[in-house]
């Protein structure tokens, strides 16, 4: 591996198991609204993409009463409520971060609003190691363009090429190889085949700390 002065963590799949919760706070929000059995929405086709992007196909679709605001908030309440009471951080996560805080500097770029990524760094204290945390409400374009993570080094003040990420989706490595850093991806949401554009793919958080520490 190339030597690299920071690395950035996607959140979603990466830190948290949130992936199935997502679908869960947004399955159990279109039941509450009318359309449990036909919101036609194909989850795995949003993987590392926003919660705007499902909501505007979504009011697209079906032209609902409630605004993209109040439908946003609405979601976003309820996983943190499910977030709050499940604490799905990944086994291996808090001590791979505390490894890698020791050598370089870390950042969170996540598709997640700043509320959700704050409950979930104040999870195990990761929010100690993390003095960037960019959201998708920080920049103009969501993954898979390389907004974020270009947001995220500059922040940082490191150049994006000596910069790697860790990833878990198709989407977010897109974004990462557009930005012209190295992208480590994790098959935790995704099996390896749909992650190749990868430079590296791993299974575990144990091969990632071989890689970088």
């Amino acid at each position: 591996m190339p030597l690299f002065s920071a690395i950035i963590f996607d959140m979603d799949g990466v830190i948290i198991d949130s992936e199935p919760r997502h679908e869960r706070a947004f399955l159990d929000v279109f039941e509450q609204m009318g359309y449990g059995q036909t919101h036609g929405v194909h989850f795995e086709q949003y993987i590392g993409r926003s919660d705007r992007a499902v909501w505007l196909d979504f009011i697209a679709r079906h032209n609902p009463k409630w605004t993209i605001e109040e439908l946003t908030a609405w979601k976003q309440n309820h996983l943190i409520d499910i977030i709050r009471r499940e604490q799905p951080i990944f086994d291996g996560l808090p001590e791979l971060v505390t490894k890698l805080a020791a050598r370089y500097r870390l950042a969170v770029a996540s598709g997640s609003v700043h509320p959700v990524i704050e409950e979930v760094l104040a999870m195990k204290s990761l929010r100690q190691f993390f003095p960037v945390v960019v959201s998708v409400q920080d920049v103009a374009q969501g993954k898979p363009a390389p907004d974020i993570f270009l947001r995220a080094a500059e922040l940082l003040g490191v150049a994006p090429a000596d910069c790697c990420v860790i990833e878990d989706s198709a989407a977010g490595v897109t974004a990462a190889r557009a930005a012209g850093m190295t992208a480590v991806a994790i098959t935790n949401t995704l099996p390896a085949e749909k992650l190749a554009h990868a430079q590296h793919i791993v299974r575990t958080y144990e091969e990632i700390e071989r890689l970088l520490a």
